[in-house]
């Protein structure tokens, strides 16, 4: 039985070491790759490690590039249509989960259903309403546009997290005086917060690596986020590898932050009313 055991722990440990690589292999080699020169890119000596490691790539990219100004432009963004779409999902959510109406049935099946409509289909009609609003080629017209994708999400993860939640908690709290909204705000949403959380960092994730409607919206070239001003440095077929790796590496940094330090909200945001008891 012991042999058994040691076999199957052998086994899982080398299937999970097999993924590990898959999954960070790509993220290596997007590293080394902008440590290396021009030169080291097209040779076969220092393929999986640079000899000797240079930054002129990042360099270059800081300083003879509108990548910072990129940088902050999805920052902007990715942040603003995040808390946007969060603090309209999760009052969605809620009234979803929680009160009960006519036709409730069919807005949270409508929900999902929504999030599922691929965003190339919604950008035409999206780019009329905001060139009719006065938002085209700006920050605030991708800020209005972000939630039509993440606002279907978060609600839908978030009324199953709030349907886990007793409701006699809320009972509770408004026999003893509060409001609806008020037991909302002062009981739910404490308890719901690593949801709210999990919701709202992948909004976040979806925001920030977001490319079609940042590429049709904009054309301010100062005005250009992050996936957008990337692509600017592949010119017909000759890609700007040194660049293009270099920006990714940056790029990257701040979701893998932003899970790492999230990461158990995450998992238990995902999990979250998937088992009734």
């Amino acid at each position: 039985m012991r042999g058994r055991e040691r076999l199957a722990a052998a086994v899982s440990y080398t299937f999970l070491l097999g993924l590990l690589v898959i999954v960070v292999f790509p993220f290596y080699w997007m590293t080394i790759t902008s440590l290396k020169s021009e030169d080291q890119m097209r040779s076969l000596v220092s393929m999986f490690w640079p000899r000797p490691m240079v930054t002129e790539n990042y360099r270059q990219l800081l300083t003879h590039t509108d990548f910072a100004v990129w940088y902050g432009n999805s920052a902007i963004v990715s942040m603003s249509s995040t808390l946007l779409a969060t603090a309209i999902g999760t009052l969605g959510a809620y009234a979803l989960a929680r009160l009960r109406f006519l036709g409730r049935a069919f807005m949270s099946s409508a929900v999902l259903i929504t999030y599922l409509v691929p965003p190339s289909i919604l950008f035409i009609p999206l780019y009329a309403q905001l060139r009719t609003l006065g938002l085209a080629d700006s920050l605030a017209g991708l800020i209005a546009a972000y939630p039509s994708f993440t606002v279907p999400f978060v609600t839908w993860l978030l009324m199953g997290y709030f349907e886990s939640i007793p409701e006699e908690l809320e009972q509770a709290a408004m026999i003893d005086g509060a409001t609806r909204f008020g037991a909302f705000v002062r009981v739910v949403l404490p308890l719901s917060a690593p949801g709210v959380l999990a919701a709202g960092l992948y909004a976040f994730t979806q925001a920030w690596n977001e490319f079609l409607y940042a590429l049709v919206f904009i054309t301010d070239v100062k005005l250009r986020t992050l996936p957008v001003g990337l692509s600017s440095f592949i010119t017909g077929d000759v890609y700007g590898w040194g660049f293009l790796m270099a920006g990714a590496v940056l790029t990257t940094l701040p979701v893998i932050a932003a899970y790492m330090y999230l990461q158990r909200y995450m998992v238990e945001g995902l999990t979250a009313g998937s088992v009734k008891g």
